[in-house]
Parts: C-alpha cells; sequence; structure tokens
C-alpha cells in the first residue's frame, strides 16, 4: 500500500489580485507534491480561497459590488494564475463554499456546547488588514505588530475561545513532535514569544460586520474570519461534526504538513491545534512557515508600489523559469529576493548555459555523428567515474533535502550534476573523437553517458519544471523517468529526437525595455479604469494642430429642422462664419447676439440636418450635461489667436 501524503497551502485572502509573493506559496506546494507523488506516495493536495472578513466587506463596498461579486472575481483570477503556473492542486476550496460554511458554523456550536467557546465583551485593538486582535502592549507605535496599518479601539459583545486550558498540552505536542513547527527557528520564536507564559482568550466572534458565517444560536454574530479559514484543511477533506466523515478526511487526516507564510504561524500552531484539541481531532504533523519573497530585499506592498505578477514574469521568461527562480532562491529559513534582473541572471546562468546548453549540444551531436543510429554504452573513459559520481552523491543529497522541503539546495544539487556534465564534454571533446574512426566507440560511450545525465537531470527537476521535463522526455525517447530509475545505465539505448532550444540567452537591457513598456501600460490603464471617460493623452504636435480664434456672433436663430441646434453668424476676423452648435436647450439664440466666443476655425465643414456649419464653438458642461456654458472671451477682437 502506498503512503499517504497531505500537503495544504494556506488559503489566500482575496482582498486584491496576488503578486508573485503570494503564488511562491502554491508553486512549492505544487512541487513537494510532485516530488512525493514520483517517491510513490499516494498524494492529496488542497489550496483555495479566504473569502469573509470585515476587509472584503469594506473593499468590495469601495468598488461599488456585493461582496460575493468581489470575491468571485479574485478567486477566479488565483485560479487563472495557478493554472498558468502550473500548480496541479487536487482540491480548489473556497470559504463561501454551502458545505464549508455549515461545519463551521456547526463546529462553533460545539465548542460553545463543550464550554470552550463562551460569551463575553471585547476591548481591544483590531486590524482590519490582518483580521487579529491586538492588547495595547502588542502594539508597535500605536499600529499593528504584524502588517504596520493603523488599528482601531474596539469595545463590543463577542464569543471567546479558551486558550490557556490547552496551552500546557499544546507544548507537551510541540516538545514530543519536534518536527511540527519548522524551521526550528520559527518554533522557537511560537515557544518564547506565545506559549511559555499564559495566553488570552482569543475572541473568536464579530457584530460590526455581516460578511461572515453566523453564529447559529447567536446570527447577529459572525464567526471570526480565522476560524472560518482554519477549518478549511478538514472541511476540504469531508470532516462532519457528528462523525459521518466522508472517505478523504478517513484516508488523508491529519494533514502532513500545512505550507504557511511564516507572518501566519500564529494562527497555524497555536489557535489551529486548540481548535481541534477542542474538536477533539487529531493534529497536523508538520507546520512549515517559509519566508517571504521581497523585491529589492523589501517587503512586496501595492502602497509601495513595487509588487511583481506573475503573469508579468511569465511573459517575459516563461512559467518554468519563473518556478525555477523562485524554487531555486528563496531559501529554507531565510527571505528570498526577486528582481527582473534577477530572474534574467539566474534564468541565463543555469537554465540556458547549463541545462539547455547541455541538451541542445548533446543532440545536436548525436545527430550529426550518430544520426539515428542507436547510442548505446561501449566502453568506458578515464572520465565515467567522476561524472557518475557526481549524479551517485547529488541524487541522494537531492532527495535528503527535498524530504526536508530545502527545495532551493536540492536544486542547485541538479545543477551541480549538470556543471559536470558540461565539464565532462570539455574533458571528452566528442568533436576531436568524431575525426578519428578508432575512437568511434568512445565517441558513442561519451554520448551515451550524456544522454543519461540528461535523463537523470530531468528527473529531478521535473517537480520544478514539468513543462521542460516533457519536453526533454520527448526528445530522448523514453519513457524511463521515475525515481526507480535514477540510477546510471537504466536505459539501455537511446534513439533521439529532434528538440526545441528549450531557454534562450536573455538581453538583459532588452528584459528591462520590455518591463518599463509593460510598466507605463499599466499606469495607462489605471488611468482609464479611474477616469474612464478620459480622453487620451495628445502631445504639442496634436495641440498644434488646432487652430483657436476668437469670434464674436453676429446673428443667432434655431435651426429650421432640429429643436437642439442653433445657427450662428460668427465674426472670425478675416471673415463670417455660419456655425451651428447644439446648445439650444441651455440658451435663447438672441441673448448671444455680440457675445465673444472660441471658435475652432480649421474643423472640416459638415452639413448638420440640410444647414452648412464650418467650425466649431467651445462650451463647458459637466459629465451628465445637466448645465453648459459658452465659453466667453472679453478684451478681444475677432481673429485674435487663442493659444
Amino acid at each position: 500500500m502506498k503512503k499517504k501524503f497531505y500537503l495544504t497551502t494556506a488559503i489566500a485572502y482575496t482582498s486584491s489580485k496576488p503578486h508573485i509573493g503570494n503564488v511562491y506559496e502554491a508553486i512549492l506546494a505544487d512541487c513537494i507534491v510532485r516530488y512525493k507523488k514520483k517517491d510513490g506516495y499516494d498524494t492529496y493536495f488542497q489550496t483555495g480561497t479566504d473569502e469573509h472578513g470585515q476587509k472584503i466587506e469594506q473593499k468590495a463596498l469601495k468598488l461599488g459590488s456585493t461582496p460575493k461579486e468581489h470575491v468571485d472575481k479574485v478567486s477566479k483570477e488565483l485560479k487563472d494564475t495557478y493554472d498558468m503556473m502550473n500548480v496541479n492542486y487536487d482540491h480548489f476550496i473556497r470559504t463561501t463554499d454551502k458545505d464549508h460554511e455549515k461545519i463551521v458554523a456547526e463546529a462553533f456550536e460545539k465548542m460553545l456546547a463543550k464550554g470552550d467557546i463562551y460569551k463575553g465583551v471585547y476591548e481591544g485593538y483590531y486590524c482590519v488588514d490582518c483580521e487579529s486582535y491586538f492588547t495595547e502592549k502588542d502594539l508597535k507605535e500605536g499600529c499593528c505588530p504584524d502588517c504596520g496599518a493603523k488599528v482601531t479601539k474596539n469595545s463590543e459583545e463577542c464569543y471567546f475561545l479558551k486558550l490557556e486550558p490547552y496551552r500546557e498540552k499544546l507544548l507537551n505536542y510541540i516538545n514530543d513532535n519536534p518536527k511540527f513547527i519548522q524551521p526550528e527557528s520559527r518554533k522557537n520564536e511560537m515557544i518564547n514569544n506565545f506559549l511559555k507564559n499564559p495566553i488570552p482568550d482569543l475572541c473568536v466572534s464579530r457584530t460590526s460586520y455581516k460578511w461572515g458565517i453566523p453564529v447559529i444560536s447567536d446570527p447577529k454574530h459572525v464567526i471570526y474570519v480565522w476560524i472560518d479559514a482554519l477549518m478549511n484543511y478538514i472541511t476540504g477533506l469531508g470532516y462532519d461534526v457528528s462523525g459521518n466523515n466522508k472517505e478523504l478526511y478517513n484516508k488523508y487526516w491529519p494533514a502532513d504538513v500545512h505550507l504557511i507564510g511564516k507572518d501566519i504561524l500564529r494562527f497555524h500552531t497555536i489557535y489551529w491545534p486548540i481548535m481541534l484539541m477542542a474538536l477533539d481531532l487529531p493534529l497536523p504533523k508538520q507546520v512549515f512557515g517559509h519566508p517571504w519573497i521581497l523585491t529589492n530585499l523589501k517587503k512586496m506592498s501595492k502602497s509601495k508600489n513595487n509588487v511583481i505578477y506573475a503573469d508579468d514574469l511569465t511573459s517575459l521568461f516563461g512559467v518554468d523559469a519563473v518556478r525555477y527562480y523562485v524554487l531555486h532562491e528563496i531559501p529554507f529559513a531565510q527571505d528570498g529576493n526577486i528582481t527582473y534582473e534577477l530572474v534574467c541572471e539566474r534564468s541565463n546562468s543555469d537554465l540556458a548555459n547549463t541545462y539547455g546548453n547541455l541538451v541542445s549540444r548533446t543532440i545536436a551531436m548525436v545527430k550529426k555523428y550518430f544520426g539515428d543510429e542507436k547510442i548505446t554504452k561501449v566502453c568506458e573513459t578515464e572520465f565515467d567515474k567522476e561524472l557518475m559520481d557526481t549524479f551517485a552523491a547529488s541524487i541522494k543529497n537531492y532527495k535528503t533535502l527535498m524530504d526536508e522541503f530545502k527545495v532551493g539546495d536540492a536544486l542547485e544539487e541538479v545543477m551541480k550534476s549538470l556543471r559536470q556534465s558540461n565539464k565532462y564534454i570539455d574533458e571528452t571533446m566528442p568533436w576531436a573523437l568524431a575525426k578519428d574512426e578508432s575512437k568511434r566507440d568512445v565517441l558513442k560511450t561519451v554520448l551515451y553517458n550524456l544522454l543519461e545525465s540528461i535523463r537523470l537531470g530531468t528527473i529531478l527537476l521535473e517537480p520544478a519544471m514539468p513543462e521542460t521535463a516533457a519536453k526533454v522526455y520527448k526528445a530522448l525517447n523514453i519513457s524511463n523517468n521515475e525515481f526507480d530509475t535514477l540510477t546510471f545505465g537504466n536505459v539501455n539505448s537511446y534513439n533521439v529526437n529532434e528538440c526545441e532550444i528549450l531557454f534562450k540567452r536573455l538581453d538583459s537591457k532588452e528584459v528591462m525595455d520590455k518591463v518599463l513598456k509593460m510598466e507605463e501600460e499599466k499606469e495607462k490603464a489605471k488611468q482609464i479604469e479611474a477616469n474612464p471617460n478620459a480622453k487620451p493623452e495628445i502631445t504639442i504636435d496634436d495641440f498644434d494642430k488646432l487652430d483657436l480664434v476668437v469670434g464674436e456672433i453676429v446673428e443667432a436663430s434655431h435651426h429650421p429642422k432640429a429643436d437642439k441646434l442653433l445657427v450662428f453668424k460668427v465674426n472670425i476676423g478675416t471673415e463670417v462664419r455660419q456655425i451651428v452648435s447644439g446648445i439650444a436647450k441651455f440658451y435663447e439664440p438672441e441673448k448671444l447676439v455680440g457675445k465673444k466666443v472660441i471658435v475652432v476655425k480649421n474643423l472640416k465643414p459638415i452639413k448638420l440636418r440640410g444647414v452648412d456649419s464650418c467650425g466649431m464653438l467651445l462650451c463647458a458642461s459637466d459629465e451628465k450635461d445637466t448645465y453648459l456654458e459658452l465659453v466667453n472671451i472679453s478684451d478681444c477682437k475677432p481673429g485674435d489667436k487663442v493659444c
């Protein structure tokens, strides 16, 4: 029977479009699950969206939509992004799913009936952005200690979850299960900052907003968003409060790992385990708090205008290059950094030069020197042992590191072997061997070893770069791509196909020129969104095309065939022009005689309901045309230029 492996990500908060820092977690989860699947595990991967809370209610109101319309839009954007990034989840849960809402409400009632939840009054500070409560001593310079946002002082009737009765039990669980909180530094942080001393009860309901799951027995209260969100890990499997759990729950719970951002570790390692204890349920085996992706060594924030989005990255570098970068460059326990220049540099060095170049050079040499002839191992060279030993060590290290979720280090082990493969080409010099007919068997062996190197490296890279791996398997024309084939010589012979260029070398300046253009287009789009009726910008050359002059109305009358139009005779200095204007709703014609106005002199003549019009009069009005005013000019004479 296969070993089971259930992994979840934190569910993404649906306040706005996710940036690459948000998406990194799903990419990391996908890579880990793909690795486990190849290693023979029966896997289940759940992700989703967190869709309730005051912040979302306020955001929807600001945008002029309902909360449900807003979360539907953002949830779809996230799913589309995950699909684009080849995140292959088994279940995408939304906290607005009816079955989830039902179980959360029933679980609340169960804890209430047991006495683990009670009604009281909360007085303290609330951060809308984090959906978290804080005491005054928790605040940093009067602001939220987690995100730095302003907090509001609240006093309202609430329900509370008792935490202190479970603190000792939770500490014992952490001590008995050393891997429960990873990395180690995160475990020490939770113990020293929260669990060493008595902990206050957690406020678990609100009455000041409505966008949430109502408490069944007291519907003016909605359930605290973090209880709602955390329970997705069991409701998504089919947990049932009455014990009629679905097969998925019985099969996969407890979770093998909750993969989350380090900033929400407290919720997952203190509040969530205590909720599970209160519900008499097993605790997850591990909570892994991964680091953040910074940009230019600063936390991504829309307010700082420094966010980078996955779709922008993939349009420049491709999906697998972006996946590889974030997986390779984010350390196990420290924050990583991303910029467009850094992705370009890593793509060139590891993917184009090391991996892509090895694949294209090797297959090109096979086709050039042997055509469609099968490539087999015929003899040995003095350089074979070092190559094989390097791969053997890297494969062993890779598996150990992947099991510890040290994905970046694991990928570096693969690159180490691929660099050795390129060194092997330099040492064996196939181009020189090809010139000596007596060395033909040696040449074939060298190429066989290189094809095996590519196969082994690709199997190890597949969890990180599945699309690229599929292309390479097709080029190698092999199906021996499982972990149990990770030894040199597992493939008897190769009959390779042509292979497209996997990763092109990129010019950093060209990439940054494209980035600048993308940012300019986004800024224009934002301006249009903010003012959809605004006209596009013009240059001074566009403005110079207009010939604006002062005119004096010498005659005005109603249009004979149109009630909305007035017909004017206007002296523009060099001549008297006839101009038709649609301002009859706002002016009596006789009151306009003698007025000095601004005329667009070089407007192409047109007939309006059979009457010639040779110009335009400038007016000002509101967007809804509830008022209109003809622009008047004083102290000027007909024909004067307007500039």
